[in-house]
């Protein structure tokens, strides 16, 4: 119990006695981060993939651990004067004179605003307890020097040997010298294609680290070729005989794809992440802060880099929020901002009767996606609460969808819409709608990419419940992902069946099936009559993905989830690899 009652002292000396216990809660979460992080190397090293994917968990689930008892502390500390706004006001003063110096400011602030955002569950934002922007200016040295080792030219096939020869890991790898030969002509062939002659490499600069992600370790970094200097990514994996170069990218876009928003977060053990975030920003100009933050596993931070790019976007002058285009969901009403590439997305009150859930289970499928390895095929979403918006900012037809669909969720008055939970995702082009405007050849792509998502995406123990194109997106690079997770669910909770065969012709003709069928019963071979997609572009479908409609497919498959296999799945396309 407090020294004194709380109600007897001034607000500033409430701000001195609880300002400590923040920090703390701070450096005990960036401790366990990077004790998780550190992991990552032993995990490869010694190819435990199991422990690899829970340290992953275990990662995602410390930050809401560590705020959850530091806002109980905070209330037991503060009493009835928890809420007390000028209390806070003091807290924050002398929070930020204490974390400026630090390398880490800027998930300092993040934090904070996670505790206050916890006690006042404020509707928009509130400048004197948040820090709304970040109170201080970034270094002015870019630091990549600290970051990175620097590898000069020996010729490209010299330069791959010296950087796999590296004092990178505590095992060796299968053959160096096979490896660094092999990359040598498949980097040859990617400088000629980017129309970079082999003399102008003078070396290589790779970040100090290696990044690691499900079974795989990244070398990244860049070759120096004058103003060009591609990226640089050497891929590993860690095989039986030890580790082998699986790939080398040189392309921005393979690159940015190894960060997709779709893909989980990588573990990199390379201190507070300003200086690495920025550096990643010169190799992958077009991706977008926040999603740096995010891969590298600072995802409460990036969720901050977000909201601040969309106050931006509305100082600016922005546009409207309308309602996206595409097939409107049954359980989501979603809404965009033309030019702007996210989307938000509000749960509905009421489903119809063909959605037995709940607002309790769609949050729960949201839930799931988060903490599971998404394998590049499953968007990842941000949760907002209490955001706040000038009502002039929506369409008309919107607001009247959040009154007769979502008044539990989003308050819209005449002045102000406080949207009151949402998830805020990438935008991308709904498949439904990109198969109907794309030449046949994308289309045909699309839904090759399609067949290949859905076996990923069973390959990492995740069913998508509905098939159906309209549930599905593509990206700017042309990948199909999921962002639909209403039916969405571990594929070892559903039962893979064959159909059973009538016992007369009536029963083939009767209305209702003359079999027992469970919630989570699935018939492969009858996707094909519910997947909706036009007989030419199913017959595309079938001739590269037909094992899809085989009920032995998904058998086979949930029975290697159940025993526990990593199952491959490569961030980069079969021409980057070098077997």
């Amino acid at each position: 119990m407090p020294e004194h009652p709380p109600g007897d002292l001034p607000a500033s000396r409430l701000a001195n006695l609880v300002t400590p216990a923040v920090l703390e809660a701070l450096d005990l979460h960036q401790a366990g981060f990077q004790e998780l992080t550190r992991r990552a190397r032993n995990r490869f090293e010694n190819r435990d993939w199991k422990g690899a994917l829970e340290d992953a968990t275990a990662r995602l689930d410390l930050y809401g651990k560590v705020i959850g008892d530091l806002e109980q502390e905070v209330r037991d500390q503060l009493g009835q004067r928890v809420a007390d706004r000028p209390v806070w006001t003091g807290i924050k003063a002398v929070y930020s004179g204490l974390i400026g110096s630090r390398p880490d400011w800027e998930l300092a602030e993040t934090f904070f605003n996670s505790v206050t955002r916890r006690i006042f569950a404020t509707a928009g934002v509130d400048q004197n307890i948040e820090y709304v922007d970040s109170d201080f200016d970034p270094p002015a040295t870019s630091g990549d020097q600290l970051l990175c080792r620097s590898y000069p030219g020996k010729g490209l096939a010299g330069l791959l040997e010296t950087i796999l020869s590296d004092a990178w890991f505590g095992c060796g790898f299968e053959d160096l010298q096979r490896d660094a030969g092999r990359g040598t002509a498949l980097l040859r062939g990617q400088l000629e294609s980017l129309g970079i002659e082999e003399s102008a490499v003078t070396g290589a600069e790779i970040l100090a680290a290696p990044f690691f992600r499900r079974k795989g370790a990244y070398l990244v970094g860049r070759l120096r070729a004058g103003a060009a200097s591609p990226p640089l990514v050497l891929a590993l994996l860690n095989r039986d005989r030890g580790i082998v170069v699986d790939a080398v990218l040189t392309d921005v876009e393979d690159v940015s794809i190894l960060f997709s928003f779709t893909r989980s977060h990588f573990h990199v053990d390379l201190g507070p992440p300003f200086q690495l975030v920025r550096y990643l920003k010169q190799l992958l100009p077009r991706k977008p802060i926040a999603e740096l933050y995010i891969a590298l596993g600072h995802h409460k931070h990036g969720k901050t880099e977000l909201y601040r790019d969309l106050l931006r976007r509305l100082r600016e002058g922005g546009g409207r929020f309308e309602i996206a285009p595409g097939t409107p969901g049954m359980v989501m009403v979603v809404f965009t901002m033309p030019g702007y590439d996210v989307v938000f997305k509000v749960i509905r009150d009421h489903f119809p009767a063909i959605k037995p859930m709940t607002p309790t289970a769609v949050r729960s499928n949201y839930r799931l996606v988060f903490r599971h390895d998404r394998a590049g095929r499953l968007v990842e979403a941000q949760e907002f609460e209490h955001l706040k918006f000038d009502a002039a900012r929506f369409a008309p037809e919107l607001v009247e969808e959040f009154r007769r669909q979502a008044d539990r969720t989003v308050t819209a008055s005449d002045g102000d819409v406080v949207v009151h939970h949402a998830y805020i995702e990438r935008r991308v082009t709904p498949l439904d709608i990109y198969l109907r405007e794309e030449d046949e050849p994308s289309a045909e792509a699309a839904v090759v990419d399609f067949g290949q998502a859905v076996k990923d995406l069973a390959a990492n123990g995740i069913f998508p419940g509905e098939l159906l194109p309209k549930n599905f997106g593509v990206t700017r690079h042309g990948r199909v992902v999921c962002y639909d997770y209403d039916e969405l669910g571990l594929l070892t909770d559903f039962t893979f069946r064959s159909m059973p065969e009538a016992a007369s012709y009536d029963d083939e003709l009767g209305d209702e099936a003359w079999f027992g069928v469970g919630p989570r019963d699935a018939f492969p071979e009858e996707f094909r009559r519910f997947i909706g997609l036009p007989p030419t572009l199913l017959a595309v479908l079938d001739e590269h993905h037909g094992e899809l409609f085989d009920v032995g497919f998904w058998q086979e498959t949930q029975a290697r989830v159940t025993r526990g296999e990593i199952i491959d799945i490569f961030p980069y396309p079969p021409s980057r690899r070098l077997a």
